[in-house]
């Protein structure tokens, strides 16, 4: 019995050792943003930001919880790692508990510093998009739930389409209920051997729980890491805490030493995107036939009802006179 109890004490342990990734001491700091945030004056060293972004003593808010804003910040410093995770520690909460929105996404591109349509970020960007959208309303024929964490892969000829959630685009995804939560959350974005893996913490177990893995992903190096955020008419506080960006110190591989600084951003899997088929549009005239049927079925309900009754009392009136 003690064996047995001594055996499972340890596959726990192991179990439990084998949920984070070890890649703590070889962290780049000229890639990362660790509190106390501010460097002399107004700068953060080695990070630019823009837009509604705010850099207090506790975290970077990207957007306020207000309609229509946009915020970034972007490292300032191009990173030629060719063998990374990026973590990001963050909060995206809001006074509204139904409607919400839009979200933010991390990048690995090479424009920075771009205001656009992407979850605060220019279209038809190079690089890698994690996107990590909340919003609540419905945006179109999907199969999840919101907030969704997708990834996105562009060599700059793709649009994202932000009416059906970038489905018609993305490389994998889940859902992921990080927003208003009593606790912080975490997000490992792992690129090793050509292989994208994001990982989750939102239970606060401070453990891993894989999103998705996606094979045969070529990035080149020479890229930037950013993080932007969006509201329209919904709205949420996009807080950042912290970036942690690690090289993992893996056996030597033919391919790190290969030159992959004018490749294009591509995918192995990547799926061509399908012809964007809109949502029936309800014309006046549909809803006037809607509202005339209607009214046609009470009418006749009605019909029935009074012939029902007429019925009922011819019947009893017949039934008096046999009686007498």
């Amino acid at each position: 019995m003690y064996l047995t109890l001594i055996y499972a004490l340890i596959v726990s342990i192991l179990k439990s050792a084998g949920a984070e990734w070890n890649t703590k001491d070889y962290m780049k700091r000229e890639h990362s943003l660790i509190r106390p945030y501010q460097g002399s004056g107004m700068t953060i060293p080695y990070w630019d930001f823009m837009g509604s972004t705010m850099v207090t003593n506790n975290y970077v808010r990207l957007t306020p919880d207000l309609q229509s804003k946009q915020g970034a910040i972007w490292n300032s410093i191009a990173c030629f790692v060719r063998n990374w995770e990026l973590q990001i520690h963050f909060k995206v909460h809001g006074k509204e508990k139904d409607l919400f929105g839009d979200g933010f996404a991390i990048w690995y591109a090479k424009q920075r510093m771009k205001h656009g349509p992407v979850f605060g970020n220019m279209d038809y960007f190079q690089g890698l998009a994690i996107i990590l959208d909340t919003y609540s309303n419905h945006n179109g024929p999907h199969n999840h739930q919101h907030p969704y964490v997708s990834a996105m892969v562009n060599n700059g000829s793709l649009h994202y389409d932000h009416d059906r959630d970038g489905t018609h685009t993305q490389l994998a995804g889940c859902e992921a209920k990080f927003r208003n939560l009593d606790h912080d959350s975490h997000i490992a974005i792992r690129y090793e051997k050509d292989t994208l893996t994001v990982s989750i913490d939102i239970a606060n177990k401070a453990a891993w729980k894989e999103c998705f893995s996606v094979k045969g992903i070529k990035l080149p190096t020479g890229y930037y890491f950013g993080i932007s955020a969006t509201t329209g008419d919904l709205s949420d506080n996009h807080d950042i805490l912290s970036i942690r960006l690690f090289e993992l110190d893996l056996p030597d591989d033919p391919k790190d030493y290969e030159d992959r600084s004018t490749i294009l951003p591509s995918a192995a899997f990547f799926e061509s995107p399908r012809e964007r088929v809109d949502d029936p549009k309800q014309t006046p005239l549909s809803g006037i036939k809607m509202f005339l049927l209607m009214l046609v079925g009470v009418i006749a309900i009605i019909v029935c009802i009074v012939i029902g009754i007429m019925l009922y009392q011819k019947h009893q009136e017949n039934s008096r006179k046999r009686f007498y």
